[in-house]
């Protein structure tokens, strides 16, 4: 049986966002290859999201193939995409990485996030991730999380 990691309420999570180091490995599978594994992960909390893991660029073992467009975050700066190739299946869009960050969060260089719903599997130790809700966030879901989680229908921009 897992153990939980302790209960935390995303409402707590603070804006601007932390970025912090995560006791637990991580691994994500695609097209039943295991494509990242690491136990160098960093999270970022901020209010109402659920965790954003970020993996360094070099535990990734699938191709990552530039794709089209860019967004911006307020406070980490202007991310990139990547299409995610593993195992006989591409995931479009399937990860994003700040090239160069903002000082704050400087430590993101190098590291690069997966949408946990574009993946097979996603794990933080030994609990599987459930996708944050909706298309535009890229949070994981754990069992400890408690509150409300941005991403559903009508919670977007609040």
């Amino acid at each position: 049986m897992a153990v939980l990691p302790p209960r935390e309420n995303v409402q707590s999570y603070p804006r601007p966002p932390a970025l912090e180091p995560v006791p637990q490995g991580i691994r994500v599978l695609l097209g039943g290859v295991l494509v990242a594994e690491t136990s160098r992960a960093l999270r970022a909390l901020e209010t109402h999201h659920a965790p954003t893991y970020y993996l360094p660029r070099e535990d990734i073992h699938a191709t990552l193939r530039p794709a089209q467009g860019t967004s911006f975050c307020e406070w980490k700066g202007v991310a990139r995409y990547f299409d995610v190739i593993s195992g006989g299946k591409t995931a479009l869009r399937a990860t994003w990485a700040y090239d160069r960050p903002t000082a704050r969060f400087a430590a993101l260089a190098g590291y690069v996030a997966f949408y946990a719903g574009l993946m097979d599997e996603a794990w933080v130790g030994d609990l599987r991730v459930i996708p944050q809700p909706g298309d535009f966030y890229g949070g994981w879901v754990t069992p400890n999380l408690d509150g409300q989680i941005k991403g559903a229908l009508g919670t977007r921009h609040w």
